[in-house]
């Protein structure tokens, strides 16, 4: 097998994973996790990354703070949310959507059921482990993206030694609360957050996949 069809076997193999068993990673593989992620290409090598991770009831109290800061509290991102989603944008969005909710089993006009599932964000998909992703705000939205081909490259490296991820900006919605609750000073971002562990197979949460966009969608030849 060709180092190509090792790495495309990786992607298509990681999917956004919205169940975990409680069973916690080692921490010698959270380490690895990292030390492959962190050789993705940043502008004038600055890796910006930072992660926070969780484990133990270290993640069991930041959940905890989490919920109860959503009930009460304002969303509030450190960087600008989309304005909006259209056309291909909006019909990818929608039907991931309807995929989850068809495999949980809500049912169209279920507000209750939609938003219990919204809120399963903020219970971190019951994970073992979260790892929250700041970068200096002087770097702005170019540390940002730089921290994105982190994400990606951490989920990956994680796929590869069995852990499943999700990357998830809805934490990064509640910036103060995670500011506050892990001693993060003003002049980071929050960026995300990925809760990892191992996946529940037989949740029905994790039983669909999404579709990918084929390259002649994607790529525009100039010649």
């Amino acid at each position: 097998m060709t180092q190509i069809d090792t790495l495309t076997d990786i992607l298509k193999a990681r999917y956004s994973c919205r169940a975990f068993r409680p069973d916690p990673v080692p921490r010698d593989v959270i380490d690895r996790i990292v030390r492959t992620a962190r050789h993705v290409p940043s502008w004038c090598n600055a890796q910006p990354w930072q992660v926070t991770v969780t484990e133990g009831a270290a993640t069991d109290r930041f959940r905890d703070a989490l919920q109860a800061e959503v009930a009460t509290a304002t969303p509030k991102f450190d960087i600008d949310g989309p304005s909006g989603y259209s056309g291909v944008y909006a019909e990818r969005r929608r039907a991931c959507g309807w995929q989850l909710y068809d495999a949980v089993g809500v049912q169209k006009g279920d507000r209750a059921g939609s938003g219990a599932q919204m809120m399963r964000n903020f219970a971190l998909f019951d994970a073992p482990h979260v790892a929250i992703v700041t970068s200096p705000a002087e770097l702005g939205p170019y540390g940002a993206m730089d921290c994105g081909g982190f994400v990606t490259a951490f989920t990956l490296a994680a796929k590869a030694l069995g852990v499943d991820t999700v990357a998830q900006a809805a934490v990064a919605s509640y910036s103060d609360l995670v500011r506050r609750h892990f001693g993060l000073g003003d002049d980071r971002l929050v960026l995300c957050a990925i809760s990892f562990g191992y996946g529940d197979a037989d949740h029905p949460a994790n039983g669909f996949r999404t579709d990918r966009a084929a390259p002649g969608d994607i790529i525009d030849w100039a010649t």
